[in-house]
């Protein structure tokens, strides 16, 4: 008797402690930047994903639990990012997390979480080194090479531009990959590259350089970087009078609420536009606006996409827990996401299309309208 009633009692502590609700979620972690210089790529990055979680759970969630997201603010700094990690993996014990934003944070945590056999999706990490960890990393973001592909061949094919010059950040690794590939596109389209000028991240004052760059008298700028830099260069070189078209890319999400009629004029590759009749696109953009009041830009469509890859694979595979065939679930990825037709390469880069958008003004307020499509 004693026995028994220590064995209901031990139970109920047990189920008092959460032990069932545990056992009847599935926790994915997250990384972001929520506050710091690139705060909007975390920011809508979850909101995406936790759009994607309600659906999701709306409709039973996965494998019939429900899903909670345990997210992280890394403020877009490294260190902070692999606190970040280590804190998910030791104490929420997470199998799966969704994060970084940026190509410097994501590359700091993929060797551990190779070594930990945990499954990390990166949406929105560009560089291309960022998988070179293993095969328990992905990502749902087109890489480097690709990006400043894209933008070299609309630069010559759709502006006609025969000078290009090029102000890139010399210690960032998204801004100098972009550049290289941008680079090497507009010198094999046989247009010529007339200036290239490097600052050191956190430069505020970039005159010296766009100087240089007016007497070249370029016929567009191409400017790698996230917006809140761009936005200072393009004061600048507007002020010095450089009207020509500027051109980046996917780390100008941001400028239409953080800049001005400086960045007219503007283009960038992107991976998604919100302006799309897609069904999906179109479905996503009224749901996001009914939550947050705002149109999401592409880092809330990647993280998700993110999200919907990761269910995907789990249902696929018939387990929360079992992160190898999670893997291999991933891997094998072929399907129609928010960001286009997916699959994965052999190094888990996402094999699909890249939109360029143009910055337009609507009455007072900057938006972003669909240009044109370039295909892998």
């Amino acid at each position: 008797m004693k026995k028994t009633l220590f064995a209901a009692i031990c139970c109920a502590a047990l189920l008092a402690a959460g032990c069932k609700a545990k056992s009847d979620t599935i926790k994915v972690g997250g990384i972001f930047p929520l506050s710091g210089p690139v705060a909007v790529y975390g920011v809508e990055a979850r909101n995406g994903i936790l759009l994607a979680l309600d659906e999701i759970n709306a409709k039973g969630g996965i494998l019939g639990k429900q899903v909670e997201l345990i997210s992280e603010d890394d403020e877009g700094n490294a260190e902070k990012t692999v606190n970040a990690y280590n804190k998910l993996t030791a104490k929420d014990k997470v199998k799966t997390i969704i994060g970084s934003l940026t190509s410097g944070c994501t590359i700091a945590i993929t060797s551990k979480a190779q070594a930990q056999k945990v499954v990390l999706i990166a949406p929105a990490a560009t560089a291309e080194s960022v998988t070179d960890a293993g095969d328990y990393i992905f990502r749902a973001c087109f890489i480097d090479p690709f990006q400043g592909t894209v933008g070299g061949l609309f630069a010559v094919e759709n502006l006609g531009a025969k000078r290009a010059a090029v102000l890139y950040d010399i210690g960032n690794d998204y801004s100098v990959g972009l550049k290289d590939n941008f680079v090497k596109t507009i010198e094999g389209k046989g247009s010529q590259v007339v200036a290239t000028e490097s600052y050191n991240t956190g430069d505020v004052d970039f005159n010296a350089q766009i100087t240089k760059i007016g007497a070249t008298n370029p016929d567009v700028v191409y400017l790698p970087d996230y917006y809140s830099t761009v936005a200072l260069i393009a004061k600048q070189l507007r002020a010095k009078g450089i009207n020509s078209p500027i051109v980046g890319g996917d780390g100008w999400d941001g400028l239409t609420e953080n800049a001005g009629d400086e960045v007219l004029n503007g283009f960038y590759s992107n991976h998604y536009a919100a302006d799309s009749t897609e069904p999906r696109v179109v479905n996503f953009v009224k749901s996001y606006q009914a939550k947050y009041k705002s149109v999401p830009v592409s880092f809330a469509a990647l993280g998700y996409d993110s999200m919907y890859l990761l269910r995907d694979a789990i249902e696929k595979v018939g387990s929360a827990d079992n992160t190898a065939a999670i893997r291999d679930a991933l891997a094998s990825t072929n399907g129609a996401y928010l960001t286009g037709n997916l699959s994965f390469d052999v190094k888990h880069n996402p094999v699909k299309s890249a939109v360029i958008v143009e910055l337009v003004k609507n009455g007072s307020k900057l938006e972003t309208v669909y240009k044109t499509t370039v295909n892998p």
